[in-house]
């Protein structure tokens, strides 16, 4: 089933001692930038930001707007340091890397067009003569805490729509790719988001727990983000729970991809391909279940496996190749567990599980059943499970059975038939005849259930990163009864 190689000398070896370094987790930063190596340098990161916050907020809409329009321009143009980043750090592909920078350059720019869209409203007020105003702010510092899997992207996003309100920011980077995201902060200083305005953390991997405590409960943040695993998620929560701060998370998925008996099998198979193998597989909407109506199930699962077939995983160093390797040897370790329980279960491989180092090809898994892991666990790599069903009500239980609901798919050429079932899936996300990998700048993202809660993304983000208040002016004279 599996080849299990050397653990030597591939590029994932090289990434790994790279991710735990310390001397270049601890390594001076830019001028956006504060290294720390414990608890005493994270709370100068939050001091630094908070006293930047001032200067910050106080700048024009139209200032702001201008910065982080040129912080979209500049990420772009440093593409090939965040390449040779990327590709060092997380052994990303190129296309990976292209696709981390454009939406972050997206992202930049949608978050400069919210500056001036920022807006309260006048209440009536039973008082003659009083004018009463519901007024959003900025709320001080925001912090946010980034994942390594799309470094750049969630790096960006964690940041870009909280400067753009008015707030200063605290990046708490992952210590897989340190790099990557102090690259993000010295380009966002570059374009002007400087003065402290934006503080880049970085620490070591023993550290983590101890300087997100400490940063969570810093006085001087207010909001805080977080995008990584729903275990990491329910700690932040909780810290910040003790602390009264608000918390948006965008945490783990199991997103289900249904295809109905009348779906285009054709198109099914390529967007299911795409969501489930895309970057190995380690995207929070990666498509880890197909759920397909079993009349057409044989036809389907030909399709994607000839199609994942052809997704070989090799080192992006040597150049184009479909699919990197996994982030690290626990994960692999912990993918071929999951494959090899389904299979002792009576599950079949139609496609893929071979294993060398820390690369994995793209690997469907068949008739899939309750009893085994890969139904219930989060795969995080390059690996699906195909479950049959019969008709569209145990399509929709089996979608909506997971713990998880951030992103989904439905195909099928009745686009009412698909809105029904599209409705009833617990998600915060569902494509219609699309893949459940997408993302869109203005879109309102994020999940349900133990996927997270809040959105990112467009208008709707700018309620998570401002405080709505309520002031009064005016009014007839009134007497009071002491």
């Amino acid at each position: 089933m599996s080849m299990q190689g050397p653990r030597q000398g591939s590029l994932a070896d090289t990434r790994i001692r790279i991710a735990s370094d310390g001397d270049r987790a601890r390594a001076t930063t830019l001028s956006a930038s504060a290294a720390t190596d414990g608890s005493r340098s994270a709370r100068e990161a939050a001091d630094r930001a908070a006293a930047a916050f001032p200067w910050w907020s106080e700048l024009g809409p139209g200032e702001r707007r201008r910065r982080l329009m040129a912080a979209a321009d500049l990420i772009e143009a440093r593409a090939p340091d965040f390449l040779d980043a990327m590709a060092d750090e997380i052994g990303a592909t190129r296309q990976w890397v292209d696709f981390n920078i454009s939406l972050a350059a997206c992202m930049l720019r949608e978050a400069a067009s919210l500056t001036t869209q920022i807006a309260g409203t006048i209440i009536p007020s039973d008082r003659p003569g009083l004018t009463a105003m519901g007024t959003r702010q900025p709320v001080g510092v925001v912090l946010g805490i980034a994942p390594w899997n799309a470094p750049v992207v969630l790096a960006v996003r964690a940041v870009a729509m909280p400067l753009a309100c008015g707030n200063t920011a605290v990046l708490k980077a992952s210590e897989i790719c340190p790099r990557t995201h102090r690259l993000v902060g010295a380009v966002l200083s570059q374009a002007g988001i400087d003065k402290g305005a934006l503080q880049v953390v970085t620490n070591d991997p023993a550290e983590a727990s101890q300087v997100m405590e400490e940063l969570v409960g810093h006085p001087a943040i207010r909001r805080v983000n977080f995008t990584g695993s729903t275990r990491v998620g329910r700690l932040v929560a909780e810290v910040a729970a003790r602390h009264l701060k608000p918390v948006l998370l965008e945490l783990g998925g199991k997103a289900p991809l249904l295809v109905l008996d009348d779906a285009d099998l054709d198109e099914a198979a390529a967007a299911a391909a795409f969501g489930a193998f895309m970057n190995q597989g380690q995207i929070c909407m990666s498509t880890e279940r197909l759920v397909v109506d079993d009349r057409v199930a044989d036809a389907f699962a030909e399709k994607i496996a000839r199609k994942a077939a052809l997704l070989l995983a090799g080192n992006p160093r040597n150049g184009q190749v479909p699919l990197g390797p996994v982030v690290g040897f626990d994960a692999i370790d912990r993918l071929d567990g999951i494959v090899k329980d389904a299979v002792t279960k009576g599950a079949t491989i139609l496609a893929g599980g071979r294993i060398d180092g820390t690369f994995m090809d793209a690997t469907v898994i068949d008739h899939v059943t309750p009893n085994m892991r890969i139904y219930t666990e989060e795969c995080f790599g390059p690996v699906v499970a195909m479950i049959r069903v019969h008709g569209d009500e145990e399509a929709i239980r089996v979608a909506n059975d997971t713990e998880y609901g951030l992103s989904s798919a439905v195909f099928s050429r009745d686009l009412q038939r698909a809105m029904r079932v599209a409705r009833r899936i617990e998600a915060g996300i569902c494509h219609i005849n699309g893949p459940t990998v997408a993302d869109e700048p203005q879109m309102p993202f994020g999940g349900m259930k133990a996927s997270g809660h809040g959105r990112f993304g467009g208008a709707a983000v700018v309620e998570e990163f401002t405080e709505l208040r309520w002031i009064t002016f005016g009014g007839d004279r009134r007497s009071y009864p002491i």
